[in-house]
């Protein structure tokens, strides 16, 4: 399983091979990603033989939503630890959207995967793997109407990425200096791990960081995000505002919209004083039911009139797009159910 070496520290894998087949294979791991070892041409047949397993999982399910723009993948640890990761297409750009834990335990109370619980953090090279799987398998099969080619890499999958921060650090390193992508492609959300807010401050690379906010009071917030309880809504405006200033990034405010919970124009005026002072961007987008969860998505008029009440508090705010809902993969419905199988490709 390649992807659980340190990409600088491939030689082990080639045995007595020359020093060149390091290169072809860091290749073919980081740079130009296959969906298997028999697919590394330039690499001799024995050497891809001991390269199987490629990947340190099996893909136990894949579904696909919105015209097979949408594909979510159930991955499988050989431990056991199922995560998932879910690929966007659109007409521009193309999306993943990767796990960082096998599970979650800040139970978030509209969030699936924080209802069913943690299982463990992923490796540095899990994290990784699931973004070499899904450029492999853009080049090998595209999305209709869309690049075939990654172009933003999202950690809003299953698991909070700031409670697992030494491993996704790394992975946030081999994502830029040896795949190649730009730091400004990737996103980092967190539910408010404040300390780690701090320490992602002063890394070399300027991610994009979102701050899942979704109240804007303490009271509020503290019965729907429970870890706003260490970490206060002041403090973690502080280091968001700490992270602009320092990498020049505007922050995105998430906020799940709830029937009659976080909804109301109290809230929205609440929340345009926090975006006005962190200059931050709101994305707003409907809850997405889960099964342990008896709160309610928004109505379409009332999401449309917090979006423009917010405007006119002078926030840029945008409602987004659900996708994959009906294969559960959607925002917060990660690891609700398994559906029908289906063959790669």
């Amino acid at each position: 399983m390649p992807y659980l070496h340190d990409p600088d520290d491939l030689a082990s894998l080639i045995g007595d091979g020359p020093s060149y087949r390091v290169d072809q294979l860091r290749g073919w791991l980081y740079e130009t990603p296959v969906l298997g070892a028999d697919e590394m041409t330039n690499l001799p047949k024995d050497l891809r033989e001991r390269l199987e397993p490629l990947w340190p999982f099996e893909v136990e399910m894949e579904q696909s939503a919105d015209g097979g723009a949408t594909r979510k993948w159930l991955f499988r640890a050989p431990d056991g630890a199922a995560f998932e990761a879910v690929l966007m297409g659109y007409p521009r750009r193309v999306t993943l959207c990767i796990s960082s834990q096998a599970g979650c335990a800040l139970g978030c109370t509209f969030c699936a995967t924080g209802q069913f619980g943690f299982e463990r953090h992923l490796q540095a090279g899990e994290i990784v793997a699931q973004v070499a799987y899904a450029r492999a398998f853009l080049r090998k099969f595209g999305l209709p109407g869309s690049p075939d080619r990654l172009t933003n890499v999202v950690f809003m999958g299953m698991g909070e990425p700031l409670a697992n921060y030494d491993r996704v650090r790394e992975a946030i390193r081999r994502m830029i200096e040896v795949m190649g992508m730009s730091a400004r492609s990737i996103t980092v959300s967190t539910v408010g791990m404040v300390p780690g807010i701090k320490r992602l401050t002063d890394e070399p690379w300027p991610v994009s960081l979102a701050v899942s906010l979704h109240a804007a009071d303490d009271d509020l917030r503290s019965t729907l995000v429970p870890i706003n309880r260490r970490y206060p809504i002041a403090d973690l405006v502080a280091a968001a505002d700490r992270y602009y200033e320092k990498k020049g990034r505007r922050v995105s405010l998430e906020w799940t919209m709830m029937d009659g919970v976080n909804d109301t124009d109290d809230q929205a005026v609440k929340l345009a004083g926090i975006a006005r002072e962190l200059r931050a961007h709101v994305n707003l987008i409907a809850l997405n039911p889960t099964p342990l969860s008896p709160n309610k998505a928004s109505a379409e008029p009332r999401i449309e009139r917090f979006a423009r009440l917010l405007g006119d508090l002078g926030v840029n705010v945008t409602v987004r797009d659900t996708r994959g809902k009906d294969i559960d993969a959607a925002c917060g419905q990660l690891r609700i159910r398994s559906g029908h199988r289906q063959k790669v490709g």
